[in-house]
């Protein structure tokens, strides 16, 4: 019996930090790749973040 590995991350984005997002989440896959996953989610908007006017426009 063959098995698949899956995890999700989870992270809090800082909203326009494209690089620093990127290397959080490059980080994050090696960290996952180490444990054996086969396949890493991210939450929607996990490069960009979300921008705080969808908070202010409610």
């Amino acid at each position: 019996m063959s098995f698949f590995r899956v995890a999700l991350a989870q992270m809090n984005p800082t909203v326009g930090d494209l690089s620093g997002n990127t290397e959080r989440i490059l980080q994050t896959m090696q960290e996952a790749r180490a444990l054996g996953t086969d396949l890493l989610a991210f939450p929607e908007l996990a490069l960009t973040g979300y921008p705080a006017e969808d908070l202010l426009l409610k």
